[in-house]
């Protein structure tokens, strides 16, 4: 059976999803579809909206076969590092191409941009250096120095956030020597951060999550823009959970986290450098609430994305030892569900994957898991008390998730 795999967030899945899911079978020829999503955090820093098993129905619902997660370490890292964890795990389990969506469209343009820059290789870190000098963020230190050096038309434009990670896909396939073919979707209508409706039926993830946190006292106003399937699981949510997570709830953890931490005790923490942890105390103790805490804390040099991803590790007490001794491949694959074609896939496949496939995590003892463990734990503090014990319940013993018709 030929895999295709796509790596993906789904948060939530929405018809732009389901457009890329139909895409990227049809592209690749392939009979069944693996996607490696992201756990209850993820890359931009952010918890996603509902859990992984909700989210992980989703995209079952609406044709993906298998759906493994993309462990912490790698979900709540920079593009590079999220990249190269979900291609190892794609590659991992089988897959004979990867399909991601671009703005570009053009995948050879990629593989173009790639070469380039491995020829200009020296050139280029030293315009980063140069450019980081001047107190910018480090990707806009990479813009700033890819424009300087690109004067061709066939050259990705590596200022969009779609063709960021699709280069960084490509780039991980390349060092890891994947056999993968890479395939890339052209986006439609949305872009990856509108915040508003732009289409009649296509919106970004963003868009719809701001329609969904104003609206949650009232009915949901997004059914144009998601697959019935998710429209009835958002909704179920809703009423299993009293809401949806968003920075909001975790927000007094977080300031007393801070707070209640010593300077070395946050210097420590990973992502925190150059005494931000002074910084970070001073904007805790004086915000009543998490955007009035980012915005005291947000420098030139610190994307919102990155600091967001800083807050996710105080949260979950990550230290730099704990990422430092994270490989740059994926070591296990945690399945959370899989359709009737998912499963039989499996079962043929099972004695060519050399890596471990959880089941079930109380079953896996493994430290290597223990990151994942602990960020589902503190996720589970952003629903009211009496739902709490489930959504740990969930991690621990549900099962994959099995589809069979759909």
């Amino acid at each position: 059976m030929k895999a295709v795999g796509v790596i993906v967030e789904y948060n939530p899945f929405h018809n732009g999803h389901a457009y890329h899911l139909q895409a990227a079978k049809e592209s690749a020829n392939a009979e069944i579809v693996i996607a490696v999503m992201s756990g209850n955090f993820l890359q931009r820093g952010e918890p996603a909206l509902v859990s992984k098993w909700f989210r992980t129905k989703m995209a079952l619902l609406n044709g993906v076969d298998i759906v493994i997660e993309l462990p912490y370490p790698f979900a709540t890292q920079k593009a590079e590092t999220f990249a190269s964890g979900a291609v190892s795990l794609l590659q991992a389990i089988g897959c004979k191409s990867l399909c991601f969506g671009s703005e570009n469209g053009d995948i050879s343009t990629f593989w173009e941009t790639i070469n380039f820059l491995d020829s200009h290789h020296d050139q280029y870190n030293e315009l980063i250096k140069k450019n980081i000098k001047t107190g910018i963020s480090y990707p806009k230190a990479l813009s700033l120095a890819f424009q300087t050096l690109s004067n061709s038309e066939n050259l990705v434009n590596l200022a969009m956030p779609n063709n960021i990670l699709g280069y960084h896909y490509m780039k991980a396939m390349k060092q890891q020597e994947s056999n993968m073919e890479a395939i890339t979707v052209k986006r439609k209508n949305a872009d990856y951060h509108d915040e508003h409706f732009s289409s009649e039926t296509i919106a970004s993830a963003t868009s719809i999550r701001k329609a969904l946190f104003e609206s949650q006292e009232k009915k949901l106003s997004i059914n144009q823009y998601v697959p019935i399937q998710t429209q009835h699981l958002l909704e179920e949510y809703l009423a299993c959970y009293g809401g949806f997570h968003e920075w909001r709830n975790y927000w007094k953890f977080l300031q007393f986290r801070i707070l209640q931490s010593a300077p070395e005790e946050l210097r420590n923490i990973y992502e925190v450098e150059e005494g931000l942890e002074y910084r970070l105390f001073e904007a805790a103790l004086k915000a009543a609430n998490f955007k009035e805490f980012m915005e005291t804390v947000k420098t030139k040099r610190y994307t919102w994305t990155r600091l967001q991803r800083l807050c996710v590790h105080i949260l979950t007490n990550t230290n730099k030892d704990e990422m430092k001794m994270t490989s740059l491949k994926g070591s296990y694959l945690r399945l959370l569900g899989m359709s009737k074609a998912g499963r039989e896939y499996l079962n043929k496949s099972k004695s060519h994957i050399n890596l471990p496939i959880i089941s079930k995590l109380s079953s896996y003892k493994q430290d290597d898991i223990k990151l994942d463990i602990r960020a589902s734990r503190i996720y589970s503090l952003g629903v009211s008390q009496h739902s709490r014990n489930e959504l740990l319940i969930q991690e621990f013993n549900h099962p994959p998730i099995y589809i069979e018709k759909r």
